[in-house]
């Protein structure tokens, strides 16, 4: 199961800012944006760094449940993402919808079951839903590490989308997207966590972050999470924070 990709830019709508947040175990990507810790002069006239879009891939299903807890019983080590969206000053955008979905431990997508070989219950719907952030951006949403999949490494697609009506099934409608991307994980970190079950189960042969087709090596502006653990095992799980910014 390969997923198609294209390293050159989608389009140039979207910007992406690291959080200043210091990663525990994780690699950190070097400051690719100015803050909001700029001198006020410079705030006021602050613009997010560029970066490109990444593609969406072939395991995006419509629907998802607007829900900050996806894991529906999927076994895996937690984590807790923190996604702050901002526009392109670098102000919060309140309301807006970060949409996500990505492999279970084993490398299977929900909808998808059995592209990575394995064999397992598929409800459609585990592992894929989205958000809306507070008044200050910001989208928490509860999963568990993503696995890998033949020629992919562990990767997490999002989707920013504003103006959305919410229906009563628990999903979305209509709206803008104004951002598709994904988010990636230090491989120090990933090499941990695949020597816990049930990651150990998946026997497909790990593509590591510098292997990637999509990953263009650019840190935090192209995605990369900064991780920060939650105990003294991979096990325990980890909390990924990244700013999203979106020009529309």
């Amino acid at each position: 199961m390969t997923e198609h990709s294209d390293t050159s830019p989608v389009g140039r709508r979207t910007v992406l800012i690291a959080l200043a947040v210091g990663a525990a175990t994780a690699q950190q990507a070097p400051a690719a944006t100015r803050t909001a810790a700029s001198a006020p002069a410079d705030a006021a006239a602050a613009v997010c760094t560029l970066t490109k879009e990444m593609t969406e891939g072939p395991y995006y299903l419509d629907g998802a449940l607007v829900r900050s807890d996806i894991t529906e019983g999927k076994a895996g080590v937690p984590l807790g993402l923190a996604l702050t969206v901002v526009d392109s000053a670098c102000t919060p955008i309140g309301n807006a919808l970060v949409e996500i979905w990505h492999a279970d431990a084993l490398g299977e997508y929900s909808g998808y079951v059995g592209g990575n070989g394995h064999n397992e219950s598929d409800d459609g719907i585990f592992l894929r839903g989205g958000v809306l952030t507070d008044s200050s951006g910001v989208a928490d949403i509860t999963t568990v590490y993503p696995g890998w999949y033949r020629g992919r490494c562990s990767h997490i697609h999002v989707k920013v989308h504003t103006g959305v009506t919410l229906t009563s099934d628990g999903s979305f409608t209509g709206g803008s997207t104004l951002h598709t991307g994904q988010l990636f994980f230090g491989e120090t970190v990933t090499s941990a966590v695949a020597e816990v079950s049930p990651y150990s189960a998946n026997t497909v042969t790990r593509t590591t972050l510098s292997q990637d087709s999509v990953y263009d090596g650019g840190g935090a502006s192209s995605g990369l999470l900064t991780l920060t653990a939650l105990g003294d095992s991979a096990s325990s799980g980890y909390t990924g924070t990244l700013t999203l910014g979106v020009s529309g």
